[in-house]
């Protein structure tokens, strides 16, 4: 596959050269079927217009996010000592990543522990190749008369105040963007937050992630797409619990446009 080039900070750094932007994987991206899916799409639209981006490959470990939230900050504080020191010795200056845990923790977190960096959602990131001039989804029909609605990651929504930039590309696409009724500053969580990704829900007489599918349902959508590999994971299990695999997909953002272009 040509379009499919990786490469490393490593080998960046052997050629005597820096990235334009350094692409964080996160765990999701890096070990779970579905998100890899993801991690594809984005990297087959990078390499298409020619962005050039570098992961850190076996450098990479996780943010840290899922101890931090689960309560463990002394195992946050290591695993965010851990990647500051690879992304300083690398002089980072610009992340990108398809996760809006990883990028929330960067973002916010890392500052204080000495790792300073712009960092970007892939949604902020795709809307700027599109701004400028880089990324161009003009002409494609692959998503004309589609009704898309998009549900809002919590850590990217409600934490960091971003909700144009998803909304901006599903418009560019030429579909028909339909809201929930909980949406934007108003959003519900799919579930997954807050580490609850990795065990049983409590008890209680439902599960959250059916009464979110359920809002989306509502509105008689062709596609549900997240930013969130974690909400793409809760939203498809809501679809299979309502049993409407056939009619409605759940889709990353980046796996929208990678489509629009036939990449």
């Amino acid at each position: 596959m040509s379009n499919f080039t990786v490469k490393t900070m490593a080998q960046y750094m052997a050629e005597g050269k820096q990235p334009e932007v350094l692409f964080w994987v996160g765990c999701a991206g890096s070990f779970d079927d579905r998100a890899k899916k993801i991690t594809r799409a984005f990297v087959k639209i990078l390499n298409n217009i020619g962005v050039e981006f570098a992961v850190l490959g076996t450098e990479e470990s996780c943010t840290g996010d899922p101890a931090k939230r689960a309560g463990n900050e002394f195992v946050f504080q290591m695993q965010a000592m851990m990647n500051i020191e690879v992304l300083n010795a690398y002089e980072i200056k610009k992340i990108v990543t398809t996760c809006p845990h990883c990028f929330n923790t960067l973002k916010n977190e890392y500052p204080s522990l000495g790792g300073d960096y712009e960092v970007l959602h892939h949604s902020q990131y795709l809307q700027q190749l599109i701004n400028d001039g880089k990324l161009k989804l003009e002409g494609s029909e692959t998503f004309k008369g589609k009704r898309i609605t998009f549900h809002d990651p919590c850590y990217l929504g409600r934490g960091n105040d971003v909700y144009e930039a998803p909304r901006e590309l599903i418009e560019k696409l030429d579909a028909e963007l339909v809201e929930m009724k909980r949406c934007k500053t108003r959003g519900l969580c799919c579930g997954a937050g807050g580490a609850q990704m990795f065990k049983e829900p409590e008890k209680g007489n439902r599960d959250i992630n059916v009464e979110r599918t359920e809002e989306a349902l509502e509105k008689e959508p062709h596609i549900i797409a997240t930013g969130c590999p974690f909400c793409n994971t809760m939203m498809t299990d809501g679809v299979k619990h309502f049993e409407k695999e056939s009619t409605v997909v759940v889709k990353d953002l980046a796996e929208l446009i990678m489509e629009a272009k036939d990449l």
